[in-house]
């Protein structure tokens, strides 16, 4: 197994993560939370592999001496004790459902609204109350869901899976499908969404937006299930797959079409939101409903599903 020599500052590579990509190594090893402090020191050549200056994509073999630089040698978040998670949040997790549990994997149906991991103004997230809850320390993160997204959540209880998971992400192997409520009737009741996303600054802050020219390759496939109306207000209920990963993906494409997921504050129009409201919505209406991908030890074909959330069906009854 991989591990950190503190005294030399070194990560020692072991079998578990022969093969991988250095960056993808850091973060399974450091924690998500420290990705941009990774990438940075990477790209200044603070880290090297067997004293060589690195680069993000270099593979690793076991035996590998990776040196990090004494920002990296400890996570960014020590492991939370039960007294600094807070009792609100320890209850909460205790009630989720659970979807599918074994020695490897965990996932959960994550509620609107919960944060998945501590940083940006929040002490823990679930993650943290359930590594302390479950007494499951190396419980990591499969993949992201925004605090305002509900639906499925998965989680690797050991690196080795996570490895697995990983690479099943980057290789599209995992195929995930949202629904959304968005404001408008889609001209086209099925197709795909091409788009390059990056990040900028737009009047209200740090955003992600559509550019031509510098941003990344995000492709979304949609179909229109529900056309409907209240109150002289069309919306619609979209499933969507997205094939890449892009933060915002599914909020800044469906916002470039002109049919932004309503109760998005960010991405979406006032008067769409106010008027989503008006008829008994709340939130951010995009949910996580299934997740496909193989079981990282089994093999096995797996999929799970998260039901809509109750309250949206306020909107979808005629």
């Amino acid at each position: 197994m991989a591990r950190i020599d503190m005294t030399s500052g070194l990560l020692l590579i072991g079998e578990d993560e022969a093969g991988s990509r250095l960056d993808r190594a850091l973060l399974r090893q450091l924690g998500p939370e420290q990705r941009t402090l990774i990438m940075r020191l990477i790209r200044k050549g603070n880290v090297r592999i067997n004293r060589k200056r690195a680069k993000p994509d270099d593979r690793l073999q076991s035996g590998d001496e990776v040196f990090l630089p004494a920002s990296l040698r400890q996570p960014a978040e020590p492991m939370a004790q039960t007294a600094d998670i807070p009792v609100s949040l320890l209850k909460q997790v205790a009630s989720l459902h659970v979807l599918f549990e074994d020695s490897h994997l965990l996932a959960v149906y994550k509620p609107a609204g919960m944060v998945v991991h501590g940083g940006s103004g929040y002490n823990a997230g679930l993650i943290e109350a359930l590594k302390v809850s479950r007494d499951l320390p190396d419980l990591r993160l499969a993949h992201r869901l925004d605090r305002d997204t509900s639906g499925v959540l998965l989680m690797a209880k050991t690196l080795p899976s996570l490895r697995e998971l990983t690479e099943s992400f980057r290789e599209r192997d995992m195929q995930k499908t949202y629904f959304a409520l968005v404001a408008g009737h889609p001209f086209a009741h099925a197709g795909r969404m091409q788009s390059k996303l990056s990040k900028g600054v737009v009047q209200g802050g740090e955003r992600m937006v559509i550019d031509a020219d510098e941003g990344k390759e995000s492709v979304t496939d949609f179909q229109v299930s529900i056309q409907l109306a209240r109150e002289g207000f069309p919306y619609s209920l979209m499933a969507l797959n997205p094939h890449s990963g892009r933060t915002h993906q599914l909020r800044v494409q469906l916002a470039g079409e002109g049919h932004a997921i309503l109760g998005d504050g960010k991405y979406g129009e006032k008067a769409d939101n106010q008027a989503f409201k008006r008829i008994g919505g709340r939130g951010l209406a995009l949910h996580a409903w299934r997740l496909r991908f193989v079981h990282p030890a089994s093999g096995k074909p797996m999929e799970l599903r998260a039901p809509l959330p109750q309250d949206w069906f306020r909107v979808l009854a005629n």
